[in-house]
């Protein structure tokens, strides 16, 4: 008698919840939820048994917040490390990437400030990022994406057809955009501040062209993973100078205002000082996977992320 009951509920179970599926399905689709609008992460924070959010106190540090993390950069206003995290790989999960907020003493200040949802966000895995004219630039696979610096809000895109992993990016204040293209077409790329994009260089000397820079008199500057050199070129693509790393292997570059070079190697984990007109010197080694470097003039150090390592090293320049 007891398993009749049971076969009988069961039944009865299964019917109601194939007339709930068929009423469901048969829902108007106006009643579909509408896409909700984009929000901004916020920073760090606990709510206590009283109810009350908590910042974390000043005797906590917290160190991470990383996924993949291919590149930085630095906000003047902020005074905050913008730390660009691809996120899970595309065949696991698409549009993982975020980008994370974090404090010159490494600690974090936001875990994620884009990405907190994916609501209104297209971010799939960012490799190089830039700031320029109150925006945040991201190299996103075949695509040059933009963010309001200020909110964090999605801004535009300019999609290259013909890229397939773009990868060292850089802006002028006026919006002008120079991205590299790692594999083949192995290319250098310029946007104008109206979103048209046309090739710059291509081909040799670029051999695998990673980390981009602009110098103190608007050259442009690119490191390569190929080999060691560091290529300066015009805006117009004429090639002006080329400098060599200590290694090879190259994939950040930052420039000072005294025109001194600072180069990863993100196959030999180094960082390579080029000061004007002197050869290059190794300052920091033993980092591994040394990615897309950014400077803090604030504490006058180094931020280098390390890709799988899931983690930022800081190497102070005192």
């Amino acid at each position: 008698m007891s398993v009749l009951k049971i076969g009988v509920a069961a039944g009865a179970f299964a019917l109601l919840t194939a007339s709930a599926m068929a009423q469901q399905a048969a829902a108007p689709a106006a009643e579909a939820e509408a896409p909700k609008p984009f929000a901004a992460g916020e920073p760090l924070s606990a709510t206590n048994e009283a109810g009350e959010v908590q910042t974390p106190s000043d005797n906590v540090r917290v160190f991470g917040s990383f996924n993949f993390t291919e590149s930085c950069t630095f906000d003047p206003d902020r005074g905050l490390i913008l730390a660009m995290n691809a996120g899970a790989p595309q065949d696991a999960i698409e549009n993982d990437g975020f980008v994370s907020l974090i404090n010159p003493d490494g600690t974090v200040h936001t875990a994620k400030w884009i990405g907190a949802t994916r609501d209104g966000l297209t971010l799939n895995h960012p490799l190089g990022s830039a700031i320029g004219n109150g925006t945040l630039y991201a190299a996103d696979m075949d695509t040059v994406r933009m963010f309001d610096l200020a909110t964090g809000e999605p801004s535009g895109e300019v999609q290259i057809p013909e890229a397939n992993l773009l990868n060292g990016i850089a802006a002028t204040d006026d919006g002008t955009v120079y991205v590299t293209n790692t594999r083949d077409p192995q290319r250098l790329y310029k946007i104008t501040p109206e979103g048209e994009a046309s090739v710059l260089v291509e081909g040799g000397p670029l051999m695998a062209p990673n980390g981009v820079a602009i110098d103190g008199d608007g050259n442009v500057v690119v490191v390569n993973i190929g080999n060691n050199e560091v290529l300066t070129f015009s805006p117009e693509g004429e090639l002006l100078n080329t400098e060599n790393a200590v290694e090879s292997g190259n994939d950040g570059l930052v420039i000072l205002e005294d025109g001194t070079k600072y180069v990863s190697s993100v196959r030999f984990g180094s960082i390579s000082r080029i000061a004007p007109g002197e050869e290059a010197e190794i300052i920091a080694s033993g980092i591994p996977s040394a990615a897309s470097i950014c400077y803090d003039p604030t504490e006058n150090q180094i931020i280098v992320p390390m890709n799988p390592n899931n983690a930022l090293a800081f190497v102070s320049l005192d």
